[in-house]
């Protein structure tokens, strides 16, 4: 199962190293492991959550996900996001952008292609950390049966009876930041973070207009995030149709959220783009897929209920992370190293509650009815 799963994973990562060698040697081939590396780090969390979405979706969904969203996301996000960014800050077309890039200036110089990125941080920082901070409120305002941190989620769910609490939240947290960044920054970070929210409640709120099982009683929360609708035989209810379609645009806005950091630290460690193309997109988010395929196939979050919970305060932690860098420079360590505490931590909580349950004798997996 494991060698099924990550066997093309390992195939494509040696074709990549040996890419970068052939293209700059072994710095270039250094280079590109250690952002391999890097954004495997960055991504635990982003599997777990594209795992518990991707498994109610139909099979020929999935294949769309791991086949045209891994286009999207080595050449999207990792290629042409850049080039546009760059290319809309500093007004030039994108031909005259990829020029830039394949200048592989120094990203501390004005003008270079890494430095002109990094100017745009601020606005990259704020959709996204609010992108990814609505997720997390959503997640932890909603009232469930298993709680892991319950010192602190059961009164974010008590919060969350508030009608729009988590706009509320989150319109405040955006506030502040725009409020608290440089004078310069304001008006950008207000309008890139207002962005990032009305494109996630624009995307959840499209969902709510398909059926998952066709019966109309599914809302947005249901259709898009939630995994506890189960069939009469026991099986979990697969989207087709519009409402996979939903889910596949939901999961790759994830997809391009949880990716912002990591194209950004990418120009840390070196600003040749073919370079950060082969470590971040091929080798990273090779792998990202085939770890949330391999999730959704040994049921993993199923047998151990606290990985969510992990994953979403991940998913917290980097949206705060996003928000902060905004001002602050953050080691990139920091934010890899971040959500693989949160997922390790549940984990363990996870195996943990299983051994107890299974020493009581009472189920080790929520109970879930129609």
């Amino acid at each position: 199962m494991f060698f099924k799963t990550f066997g093309w994973s390992f195939a494509i990562t040696a074709a990549a190293l040996v890419t970068a060698f052939f293209y700059g040697g072994i710095e270039a081939l250094i280079l590109c492991a250690i952002l391999g590396v890097l954004e495997i780090s960055l991504s635990f969390d982003n599997a777990v959550v594209n795992a518990r979405i991707l498994e109610k979706m139909s099979p020929f969904w999935q294949k769309m996900f791991l086949t045209v969203g891994i286009l999207i996301a080595v050449v999207g996000m990792r290629i042409v996001f850049p080039l546009v960014i760059v290319g809309v800050t500093a007004s030039m077309n994108p031909i005259e952008a990829l020029r830039l890039a394949l200048e592989k200036g120094d990203p501390e110089q004005p003008g270079t292609y890494g430095y002109l990125l990094h100017e745009a941080h601020p606005q990259i920082a704020a959709f996204g950390g609010m992108f990814l901070l609505m997720i997390f409120l959503d997640f932890m305002f909603e009232d469930r049966d298993i709680r892991w941190l319950r010192w602190i989620e059961a009164p974010l769910a008590k919060i969350g009876k508030l009608n729009g609490a988590s706009l509320i939240a989150g319109l405040a947290v955006l506030l502040a930041a725009a409020s608290l960044a440089d004078a310069e920054h304001t008006t950008d970070i207000f309008v890139a973070g207002s962005a990032g929210l009305i494109t996630y409640l624009l995307v959840t709120g499209l969902g709510g207009l398909f059926d998952v099982d066709g019966d109309g009683d599914f809302d947005d929360e249901d259709a898009i995030k939630r995994v506890e609708k189960k069939s009469g035989n026991g099986e979990l209810v697969k989207a087709t149709g519009k409402a996979a379609f939903m889910l596949f645009l939901y999961l790759e806005m994830i997809d391009a959220s949880f990716s912002f950091d990591g194209v950004i630290g990418a120009f840390a460690i070196t600003s040749d783009p073919i370079i950060i193309a082969l470590g971040l997109g091929l080798i990273g988010a090779i792998f990202v897929r085939s770890l949330t395929v391999f999730l959704v196939r040994q049921g993993t979050l199923d047998e151990f209920v606290y990985l969510d919970h992990g994953a979403h305060w991940a998913i917290g932690a980097l949206a705060a992370i996003l928000l902060l860098t905004i001002e602050l420079e953050i080691n990139e360590i920091i934010t890899g190293l971040i959500g693989v505490v949160f997922i390790l931590a549940s984990l363990i909580s996870s195996i943990v509650r299983n051994r107890r349950s299974a020493s009581s004798g009472t189920p080790t997996k929520p109970v879930y009815s129609n």
